[in-house]
């Protein structure tokens, strides 16, 4: 496993009012947040990046506002034109 080392001022901690381990897990989810919307990580990629499930990851989704499903224009078109179950 790799490892990354960020730089940042001890201020910062103090001006968002969390300790170094609180933001050093934020940190990691916007991160893993972006590469996944992005397309860069899958979910499941993403959310080992995050250190968390993906059940979890997928869920805190909307809090970061990024979508969790991405589909194109054929995938939408798929959708709606399948035909409703008739009822008898």
């Amino acid at each position: 496993m790799n490892a990354m080392t960020l730089e940042y001022p001890e201020s910062w901690l103090a001006t968002m009012g969390l300790n170094e381990g609180d933001f050093a897990e934020e940190t990691r989810m916007a991160a893993a947040m972006k590469l996944f919307e992005r397309g860069r990580l899958s979910s499941g990629q993403a959310a080992q990046f995050a250190g968390i499930s993906r059940v979890e990851f997928l869920l805190n989704c909307r809090r970061w506002g990024v979508d969790s499903v991405s589909w194109d224009d054929s995938d939408l078109a798929a959708e709606f034109t399948n035909d409703l179950p008739q009822k008898g």
